[in-house]
């Protein structure tokens, strides 16, 4: 990342995988191998623009197939 980390500053980052996960009322999502980078002293996690879609994909294909799960 060119900027430091927003949680403590440090300016050293790695590139690895982390499981994504998400929960509400209704719905939880986990998503595996999700790209992001770490800064190395925190752990402060920040997703790449393709690991957000793949987690914004996993989610619609998730509320669309408990929809039609309601209708059939």
């Amino acid at each position: 990342m060119d900027k430091p980390c927003t949680f403590c500053g440090n300016n050293s980052f790695r590139q690895t995988t982390v499981q994504y996960s998400y929960e509400n009322e209704k719905y939880s999502l986990v998503v595996d191998e999700v790209p992001c980078e770490q800064c190395e002293y925190c752990n402060e996690t920040y997703y790449l623009p393709d690991a957000v879609k793949k987690i914004q994909q996993a989610f619609i294909d998730k509320h669309f197939r408990i929809k039609r799960k309601k209708k059939g």
